[in-house]
């Protein structure tokens, strides 16, 4: 027996949920003589949230349907823990994958996320925690904030933001991503100017000075303005499913996402799995693929490394064999460090 290990990654966006990819991880980390394996899929606090807190934690996965983010109905999942905490993942609702690669950014609408909030206050939760990430959005949250009617009396509300950005930048840094062309990025960059005075003259927050009210579009900033409370996504995850105490049992602790690169090591899970590693424990990652620069930062600390892209000729075939290469990773990356030979930092 080689000893207790963890397997604790992010989804592999567009092939495994965090889950599919935890189970294949300790599928491989088993049959390389680790035992027991624990598996504890983890978020951001972006996309994958949702799931990630039911298989921690349990709970009940409901459905409303909502408005999407271009205005056409979605069916879209939350959560309710066993706690009574909602979890509402706001890619559900106004996720730009739901735009089919069609997105409008001017019109891209969070009214959807404000009415699973709603939903879920209907269904007597006190407490909700929004994850946000994957917003096909850049309204400042307005959409919501109006579905609300501009209050969240009665609930206590945590935003989980995996960036810091300021609310104003939202439109510059991520508009593009979401369709935006310089012009348009230009008159949504001030459509957040105003809807900043005007959260201001209207609730007395100023939204512009709060790191990470810019997460989601300015969603995250939105919601402050009625008296959210802002956090890093990764913590309230870890948090919720009681990584340190995991991280503490652990020999081996084996970590991932679909890709790592630099940004992995500024509040994602990569990095911040990585940082909380007691001393003396081994560390490994398994990737769908592994920007150079990240694997000699990961070499450099001691950490083993294993990328699905490299055992195969094509990223598609990563994809589509996603499954079963990660289970082979992490069977390779288990047998190298079996005997102890990872335990050095």
């Amino acid at each position: 027996m080689t000893g207790a290990a963890l397997a604790c990654p992010d989804k592999f966006r567009g092939s495994l949920s965090a889950p599919a990819a935890a189970a294949a991880i300790a599928r491989g980390l088993a049959q390389a003589g680790w035992e027991p394996v624990r598996t504890l899929p983890l978020a951001d606090g972006g996309e994958g949230t949702l799931d990630v807190l039911l298989a921690a934690r349990g709970g009940r996965r409901r459905t409303a349907t909502v408005t999407g983010p271009l205005g056409d109905p979605v069916v879209a999942d939350w959560g309710r823990l066993p706690d009574g905490t909602a979890v509402v993942e706001m890619a559900r609702a106004s996720g730009l994958a739901l735009t089919d690669g069609r997105n409008d950014p001017l019109r891209a609408t969070t009214r959807g996320t404000g009415e699973l909030i709603a939903a879920a206050r209907a269904a007597g939760c006190r407490r909700i925690l929004v994850a946000v990430g994957g917003s096909a959005t850049t309204d400042g949250g307005l959409g919501a904030v109006e579905v609300l009617g501009w209050s969240l009396a009665g609930l206590e509300v945590t935003v989980a933001c995996d960036v810091r950005t300021p609310f104003v930048e939202a439109a510059r840094r991520y508009g593009p991503q979401k369709g935006a062309t310089p012009a348009q990025v230009a008159l949504l960059g001030r459509r957040l100017e105003r809807l900043a005075e005007l959260y201001e003259r209207r609730t007395g927050v100023r939204v512009r000075d709060l790191p990470g009210s810019g997460a989601a579009g300015g969603l995250a900033g939105g919601l402050a303005a009625l008296g959210a409370r802002l956090a890093p996504g990764f913590e309230v995850v870890a948090d919720a499913v009681g990584l340190d105490d995991a991280l503490a049992t652990a020999r081996l602790v084996v970590t991932g996402e679909g890709r790592v690169d630099e940004t992995s090591f500024s509040g994602k899970v990569v990095g911040e799995v990585l940082a909380r590693v007691p001393t003396g424990t081994a560390r490994g990652v398994v990737a769908g693929e592994v920007l150079p620069s990240a694997r000699a930062r990961l070499a450099a600390a001691g950490v083993e490394v294993e990328a699905l892209c490299d055992a195969v000729a094509t990223p598609q075939e990563a994809f589509a064999r996603a499954e079963a290469l990660a289970a082979a990773a992490a069977a390779a990356l288990g047998r190298r460090l079996a005997g102890g030979g990872g335990l050095r930092r």
